[in-house]
């Protein structure tokens, strides 16, 4: 789960991470009256968008004109700021050509940088462990960075056993060539950091850029925060920090069915049981010449109902030219598969090619209902089958 960085801030702020003072608005009166209330002159005006490279992106409206995060050096050019932004597409290389729409702004102080640093912890699966990786070039696209010099990416991992120490963030600000006072604050920084990644259950937390002011403070020009979806049980008041409003309709519909859904750019509709073998029904559907509209996971335990909300939900879409079913049973088994199926195509009056594949526990009894519902189904008897008769069931239709 994404959270926005003006709530970002606020969770880090909580911990002790050195943050700039600002509010949130959704008027431009109202960022007038925040930025009345920061020291000034100068503030920032920040789009807030669940995207990044907001400042090097352009308004649909004006592609000529300046980014989603603009200097303002008086209250009321900071209001003419959030007028600009406020209700208005911010396109980015984040957001694709559709961008997305500025709700709220973050109005922020203004601050003397000195260097600006890149700082982030993750989870490293290669080691296991919770890894904090730092580069002297903050403010840059850190994927350009580490692809072009891979020698400016310091990486330092964690053993969870023993936790953060201070040798982990001396090493790091050696690194980063920081000197004198600027050690000491670096390393309360970073403490504080990994206290908020593992106590929230983070799944990654990056700063960029990571600013030295010219009196030798280190703080967060920026945050960026995404949560553990499957550690939220543990955290309803982080929960409460989703904006749906900056998520697909269909991914929010998925999730109140816990259905595992991610919307994709292709035309034909999935839907499988097991992430492992919905990965590979993508695979082998680009291998025969087409693309998926969709992830979507109904998870070991399906339901009848539950694969009838997948239905809905994949029928949706309107660049669905077809949907493939492909379920191994197991726990769920085949035959209530295939009456979730039945029911679903009915209550919809299905309308595109439907190709199911159906392998496992009570697969007779399955195919047989399939079989037997009068409807326009086309059956598969392996993965290879149902992707090359999906695909086929696509171009005879186009």
């Amino acid at each position: 789960m994404n959270i926005h960085e003006y709530q970002a801030k606020e969770l880090l702020r909580r911990y002790g991470v050195a943050v700039l003072d600002g509010g949130v608005a959704t008027t431009p009166d109202e960022a007038l009256a925040i930025a009345r209330k920061l020291p000034g002159p100068v503030c920032v005006v920040k789009a807030q968008i669940h995207a990044g490279g907001r400042g090097a992106g352009h308004f649909a409206d004006d592609p000529q004109g300046k980014g989603g995060v603009r200097i303002a050096r008086s209250p009321e050019e900071a209001r003419a700021h959030a007028a600009a932004m406020l209700g208005h597409t911010l396109v980015t290389k984040q957001t694709g050509p559709a961008g997305k729409v500025v709700n709220r702004v973050y109005v922020e102080a203004g601050c003397d940088i000195k260097r600006e640093l890149y700082l982030s912890l993750l989870v490293d699966r290669a080691s296991g462990r919770v890894t904090i990786v730092a580069s002297a070039e903050g403010g840059m696209d850190i994927e350009e960075v580490a692809e072009s010099h891979p020698e400016k990416i310091l990486r330092v991992a964690v053993d969870p056993a023993s936790g953060i120490s201070p040798f982990h963030a001396r090493k790091l600000a050696f690194g980063l060539s920081l000197e004198g006072p600027q050690i000491g604050v670096f390393t309360t920084f970073v403490s504080a950091l990994y206290r908020a990644f593992t106590e929230l259950d983070c799944s990654i937390v990056e700063i960029n850029p990571l600013v030295v002011t010219g009196a030798g403070k280190v703080i967060a020009l920026d945050a960026k925060i995404a949560f553990d979806d499957n550690a939220l049980f543990r955290h309803k008041d982080l929960e409460a920090l989703r904006d749906e409003s900056e998520m697909d309709p269909k991914e929010v519909e998925a999730q109140r069915h816990d259905l595992n859904y991610v919307a994709l750019d292709g035309e034909i509709g999935c839907m499988v049981n097991g992430a492992g073998l919905a990965m590979a029904t993508m695979d082998i559907i680009k291998l025969y010449g087409s693309s998926p509209a969709n992830f979507l996971d109904v998870g070991g335990t399906a339901t009848k109902e539950r694969v009838t909300e997948a239905f809905k939900i994949i029928t949706s879409d309107p660049k669905v030219k077809a949907i493939l079913i492909n379920i191994f049973g197991g726990i769920a088994k085949c035959d209530l598969i295939a009456e979730g199926v039945v029911a679903a195509a009915k209550e919809l009056t299905l309308k595109v090619p439907l190709v199911v594949r159906l392998e496992g526990t009570n697969v007779a009894q399955g195919k047989k209902i399939l079989a037997e519902s009068g409807l326009r189904i086309i059956p598969a008897d392996n993965l290879a089958d149902a992707a090359e008769k999906v695909v086929r069931a696509v171009k005879e239709a186009a």
